[in-house]
This record gives C-alpha cells, structure tokens and sequence, in this order.
C-alpha cells in the first residue's frame, strides 16, 4: 500500500519536473546571434543523456550563453586553475615570484593534469588561501573540497567563467604576469588532454584549455572542459560541466557537440 502511494506520488510529480527543465538562454550586441546560438546549442544537447550545464561569453559582440549556470558539480581536475591561480594571487600578495619547485608543480599540474602536484600545492596554500581567492574573485558559487579532497570541490558554470574572465583581461585580482603564466600553461596542456571545449576551433585562433575527468558511484562519470580563445575578430571563453555520463568519451562528445557549434556561430559573426 505505502509503496503504491509513492509510486503515484512519483509519476505525478513527473510531468511538472519536465516542466521546468533548463533552457538555453542567450544575449548579444550582434544581431541575430543569440537566438542562432540558442538554436543550435540546444539541438547539439537534444539527444544527449546527463545533466550539461554551459557557460559561453565573447567580448568582442558582448554576447553570453548560459544552461544552468549556478548547479554544482564536483570540479575533478578543473580546479587544478583555481589552484594555480591562488598560489599567484598569494605569490603577489606576498610580492615574490613562484619557487623553481613550486613552477615545476604548476607545470605538472597543467600540462598533464598531474593529481600529485596538485595535493603538494593544495595542501601548502590550505583553504584559508583558496577561500580568500575566491572571496577576491567574486566566485561565491565554490565549495572547496574537504579533507584535501581538490577534485570534490564544488563548482558552477558562472563561477569557472568568472575565473575565465579574470585570466583573460586585465584586473585588480591577478597581475598580468599571472595572466599569462597560467595561459602559457594551459596552452601547453599535452595533447592527450586538449580535447572538449577546443574542437572545432577555427585556424588562427588561440587555445588555452583545462580539462577534467571523474567517476563516482553517483552520477556516472563527471566529464568538464574550460577553455579560452582569441582570435578571428573574437575573444570568448567556454565551459561545459557534465555529470550522469555513462564513460569517459561520452562526456567528452557531449562537449564537442556544443564547442563545435559554439566556434562556427562566432566565426560566421
């Protein structure tokens, strides 16, 4: 009796849940271009299983995209930027340069997505530090993770943007050495692992890239990809939260299908 009052309870509450499924919400300065982004993103995401959030802003025609900008996912290796810029925010603060180890740490971590140097340095910055990072970033969405657990921590679609903005223009957060260095490394980030929001970018235009990549129990497989790019008359930055993948490469399609679509409307701008 009590388990078919659930049931019904359930499928009664199914049809308002479909109700309010996330749409696709664009702006732009250029004309016609949002609702073409806002059309084709969402036919790149129409078959796709798992939960995509989607982040897209270009300076150049001031245009914004967003898909459930604000839900949280855990970060996997996507936070190893965040880390990377505390440590030069806090490097700054302090006004000295990075150490020769703490330099090939940062490389490591970039460049090969390399989860021991990441430890070595989340654990000398300590959440004191990324907390004030972020608080300095404006980035009020994310939950470091606990008990040194980095690729727990929680992140959102507004907030990876927020960082993306802050590596890719001048501020009061990050010099512009900062700046540089950390596009310089992801830049450089091996080509195993420049896959997601780089496909189908145009000639010409330059790549900086930080992937990530976890299985849990729950939520199948969590697969992001953050990238910025400069070139063609344009300067935006893309990222593309997933979880409820069935594998890796899955994740990575669902990825592909948007940052395809998102590069050929602002080339064709």
């Amino acid at each position: 009796m009590g388990a078919g009052v659930l049931i019904s309870a359930v499928a009664a509450a199914t049809p308002a849940a479909a109700a309010t499924t996330p749409t696709v919400s664009c702006t732009s300065a250029k004309a016609g271009l949002a609702d073409k982004l806002k059309r084709d993103i969402t036919a790149a995401l129409a078959n796709r299983k798992g939960t995509i959030a989607v982040g897209l802003y270009d300076r150049s025609t001031n245009t914004t995209c967003a898909l459930r900008a604000s839900s949280a996912y855990d970060s996997a290796s996507v936070v190893k930027v965040t880390v990377l810029a505390t440590l030069l925010w806090d490097a700054k603060k302090h006004n000295r340069y990075l150490t020769d180890r703490e330099t090939s740490l940062a490389k490591a971590m970039i460049t090969k997505s390399d989860n021991a140097s990441t430890s070595t340095l989340w654990r000398q910055l300590g959440l004191t530090k990324i907390k004030g990072f972020l608080t300095a970033a404006g980035m009020t969405q994310t939950k470091p993770g606990a008990n040194g657990y980095w690729g727990l921590t929680q992140i959102t679609v507004t907030d990876e943007q927020k960082l993306l903005k802050l590596i890719t223009a001048r501020n009061a957060v990050l010099s512009d050495n900062s700046r540089a260095y950390i596009l310089k490394l992801m830049g450089q980030v091996v080509s195993s692992q420049r896959w997601g929001t780089p496909y189908g970018v145009p000639s010409g235009v330059s790549v900086a890239v930080k992937n990530g990549w976890l299985q849990r129990s729950t939520h199948g497989w969590r697969v992001h990809s953050v990238g910025a790019f400069k070139g063609g008359g344009h300067d935006y930055m893309i990222t593309v939260l997933t979880h409820g993948n069935s594998t890796m490469n899955y994740g990575i399609a669902t990825i592909q299908g948007v940052a395809k679509v998102i590069h050929k409307d602002l080339a064709a701008s």
